[in-house]
């Protein structure tokens, strides 16, 4: 299970107590591997974009209408967190419905 998201986000580190064995990718220091941002950008859509951020609110309205993949790659903050990549399958954001769709799938 890897989490991708922040260290000091607090979504993230509640998923990361939930589930202590998974890795936690720190989005900022390494990214998002290019086939999981493809296949959350194809499962999200536009919800993998934070638009709520201070990151977002800075950016001017050229740069807001970038390609979603560009936009995340240039601007890691903005993807909605966390992230959660486990078994092919993946989560967005942290809330009780998505520690109840991960303890079904991890059995």
């Amino acid at each position: 299970m890897y989490v991708y998201g922040l260290k000091n986000c607090d979504s993230c580190r509640k998923a990361m107590k939930a589930f202590p064995q998974a890795i936690l990718v720190d989005v900022r220091q390494e990214g998002v591997p290019d086939a999981v941002l493809d296949q959350a950008s194809e499962v999200f859509g536009d919800a993998l974009v934070n638009t709520r951020s201070t990151t977002w609110r800075g950016l001017d309205a050229s740069e807001r209408e970038k390609p979603r993949k560009i936009l995340l790659q240039s601007h890691p903050t903005l993807m909605k967190r966390p992230l959660i990549a486990v078994e092919g399958q993946l989560f967005l954001s942290w809330n009780k419905d998505t520690e109840a769709a991960l303890q079904s799938t991890l059995g």
